[in-house]
């Protein structure tokens, strides 16, 4: 196939601000349709970007059963992650989901099931694994520029809007599985390997009625091999910050920003605690880096590296951190080795764009 044809399933923030903008930046996907309980909004939007079908989520069943498209891109809220792909990977469509995969390991080893079943690729959004930025600082750490990484830092936060589907506890929200997974990510790529396990604080902030569902913060703790230690926060309640610092035992690599898509990588290695370089990545634009590469995968015939599995292990490592956080006692954790880790095989260059409408 020359593209592969999208159908994006759900059409609030993150599609309108990031996917739908990136798409038509790639030389290898297009969108087909949108699928979405707003119909009038999402006809403004299918206008705007040239896309020739709008479904209410009802026909969600008939578009997979048909020929006008081969992938969903899955943008609900995480409770609903699992049910819609599912029907499309048992429908033989291809499915990219956003992080956090599901709710539940079962229902994330039911997606890979349903993938294996049906021969159609599952993904885990995870765009940093596209991206110049993320690759240079995991490059750099296995050259051995830094020596060996030792210790993993991380803080991301910001405030949330309080009527965020992600302060929902029905929809498995939380600043954990919203943001933290980005540090839990970080911190399991760095290191090339899984934690053992891990200890965590939470707090519902004071008395702010945001968080009456969800944590405000979380504060955790985990264990890797080799005596490696990882520690992020992860805020809904604090001021804009996201940042992580390896540690190794001939130098540090300090990343800020390293997470967000709006804005490019920036990297400063030290040794001795001296500034010896710093860099600030490439522009690219992350949602369609990642697009572009799974529609590579696709038209390959190549799993993708960040597969059902590696969303498995995230939501087994959070739903862990949430034992700790509630007993009070750090937990184990016993997860495979990965075979593969983001690196210049998996990373695309795409340019970012302006042409966007946000509702």
């Amino acid at each position: 196939m020359e593209r592969v044809r999208y159908a994006v399933v759900g059409a609030g923030w993150i599609s309108q601000i990031a996917f739908l903008p990136a798409v038509a930046q790639t030389d290898n996907s297009e969108v087909a349709a949108i699928v979405s309980g707003s119909t009038d909004a999402a006809r403004k939007l299918a206008d705007f970007h040239g896309i020739p079908e709008v479904l209410a989520y009802d026909a969600y069943d008939a578009l997979l059963a048909s020929d006008r498209i081969d992938a969903v891109y899955i943008a609900l809220p995480n409770s609903l992650h699992a049910d819609y792909t599912i029907r499309a990977l048992k429908a033989g469509k291809h499915a990219l989901v956003e992080k956090p995969l599901a709710p539940t390991v079962a229902e994330c080893q039911a997606m890979i099931e349903a993938s294996e079943v049906s021969g159609a690729y599952l993904m885990t959004a995870y765009r940093l694994h596209h991206e110049p930025g993320t690759i240079e600082v995991l490059e750099r750490i296995r050259r051995g520029e830094i020596g060996d990484p030792r210790v993993f830092t991380s803080v991301f936060g910001f405030q949330s809007a309080p009527d965020n589907h992600r302060l929902r506890a029905e929809h498995w929200g939380g600043p954990l599985q919203d943001i933290g997974v980005y540090c839990l990510n970080a911190a399991r790529h760095v290191f090339g390997d899984e934690p053992t396990e891990v200890a965590a604080m939470g707090s519902h902030g004071d008395g702010d009625p945001r968080f009456s569902e969800v944590e405000e913060s979380v504060a955790v703790t985990l264990r890797f091999p080799r005596g490696r230690l990882a520690q992020f926060i992860a805020s809904f309640g604090t001021d804009e910050q996201d940042s992580y610092t390896v540690l190794g035992t001939k130098g540090a690599l300090d990343v800020s920003p390293a997470f967000r898509f709006e804005t490019a990588l920036a990297l400063t290695q030290r040794a001795a605690g001296v500034p010896q370089d710093r860099v600030v990545a490439s522009d690219c634009d992350h949602f369609g880096a990642q697009t572009a590469y799974f529609s590579d995968c696709i038209r390959r015939g190549q799993r993708p590296e960040d597969d059902g599995a590696e969303g498995l292990a995230d939501v087994a490592i959070m739903r862990a951190i949430e034992e700790a956080m509630s007993t009070g006692q750090a937990q184990p954790v016993t997860l495979p080795p990965r075979p593969a880790h983001p690196g210049p095989d998996t990373l695309r260059r795409v340019p970012r764009t302006d042409h966007r409408l946000v509702l």
